[in-house]
């Protein structure tokens, strides 16, 4: 559906994929299948992070009432928020780009 599509959306398109590839049917994951998810495929951009007070913030708040569930869109707030703090992003930051 995205052979045309930017790399950006084919990015997007992939988490949408990951994420609705463990959710139940009601496209939801609970918090500890949340943190399992994050932490086994997204785990390069976590590594490192685990000192952080607002890593630690986020990991704390998916280990509270684990059973509970969130939707995609909160899992996607959870990913853009792990990613923006990540280290990883400042070693992309530096890449030089030759397009």
């Amino acid at each position: 559906a995205l052979r045309k599509g930017s790399d950006l959306e084919k990015a997007f398109a992939t988490a949408a994929l990951v994420y609705n590839s463990y959710a139940d049917p009601e496209s939801k994951l609970s918090k500890a299948e949340t943190k399992s998810l994050l932490q086994s495929q997204f785990g390069h951009f976590i590594q490192g992070q685990e000192n952080k007070p607002k890593y630690q913030e986020i990991i704390s708040s998916l280990d509270e009432e684990s059973e509970n569930k969130i939707n995609f869109e909160d899992f996607m707030i959870l990913l853009v928020s792990l990613t923006l703090m990540s280290d990883l992003l400042q070693e992309i930051k530096n890449v030089k780009t030759t397009k």
